[in-house]
């Protein structure tokens, strides 16, 4: 399965930051040991242009993120100090969901390790999020006549905001959102389709919600491709995540979503999204065996199973 990974446009941060910025390594690291990808399959993907960016961003937001001229208010939004790295850095990670994009039309399975930036809007960031590489993807795949429908299925604890208000009056995408009701975005946008789920929601509550929220989703959005924001944030020791879901549950959320869009024929391209466990290695735990159960199903699809894997 080709897999991307941007996690060496290194974003600097100052010590006792809070964003884990060490998970990108560490899942990157752990993928190429384990042998979830092929020789050649695991790839630096190139930044996307400001042709892209442009079919989700307003031009003077991004003139500002580039000229680095945003004003103090809108860098304490996004989160992070403004530097040229985090402008490649950014412009990579949207790279990595947009090339997976193109991958998973050839392969039906693909990844980012990273991306799921949510939280960006047309004029503006928030949230840990720049540019909004699932608005920024499904844009790009619709102007290159790649697809005429995509469903963005977002899996993140906090709501897909951004992705909502970029997306709303487009008809070729569909947005689908499953999070906690009371947290972070405070004010929520308007989904094609949200889930909001109470704090504490165990994994037969998350799962229950998910399973006919999918299948709504993808009956109603006629899509001819996905793209998964599979967020490590509903965990139950996630410290930003207030919902009780476990490993085991964002396993089988994992093998739900992959099976039901495979099973329908639909290409899917796995973004990584937020993740806050108190021990880091638990979030690279849950974004690891969402890529491996993506590889593994891909592999079972060419009638192959890598590495003797079951999925």
């Amino acid at each position: 399965m080709k897999v991307f990974y941007s996690d060496h446009f290194v974003l600097p941060l100052p010590e006792g930051h809070r964003f884990p910025m060490v998970k990108y390594s560490m899942l990157r690291e752990k993928v190429a040991a384990n042998g979830v990808c092929r020789e050649g399959e695991l790839r630096v993907p190139r930044p996307v242009s400001d042709e892209e960016i442009l079919r989700a961003h307003a031009p003077g937001y991004l003139a500002r993120v580039v000229d680095g001229t945003l004003s103090r208010k809108e860098m304490r939004r996004i989160g992070f100090p403004w530097t040229e790295r985090m402008v490649e850095r950014s412009r990579r990670a949207s790279g990595g969901t947009l090339e997976a994009c193109r991958a998973a039309l050839e392969d039906g399975l693909a990844a980012n390790l990273a991306g799921g930036t949510h939280h960006a809007f047309a004029d503006r960031g928030e949230g840990y999020c720049v540019f909004n590489d699932s608005a920024i993807a499904a844009r790009a795949l619709r102007a290159e006549g790649l697809v005429e429908k995509v469903v963005v299925i977002d899996t993140d604890v906090h709501q897909g905001n951004g992705t909502a208000a970029i997306l709303e009056d487009d008809a070729s995408a569909f947005t689908f959102s499953i999070h906690g009701a009371k947290n972070f975005p405070f004010h929520k946008e308007e989904s094609d389709l949200d889930v909001a789920l109470p704090d504490g929601a165990d994994d037969e509550a998350f799962l229950t919600a998910l399973e006919k929220g999918l299948g709504e989703a993808l009956e109603r959005s006629g899509a001819e491709a996905a793209i998964y924001l599979a967020g490590a944030d509903p965990f139950e020791d996630d410290k930003l995540g207030r919902l009780s879901v476990s490993k085991a549950g964002l396993a089988e959320r994992d093998r739900l979503i992959l099976e039901t869009c495979r099973g329908r024929g639909i290409p899917v391209t796995v973004t990584m999204a937020g993740g806050y466990a108190r021990r880091v290695e638990d979030t690279v735990d849950i974004h690891f065996q969402t890529i491996r159960r993506a590889a593994a199903l891909q592999e079972l699809e060419k009638g192959t199973l890598y590495g003797q894997r079951q999925p």
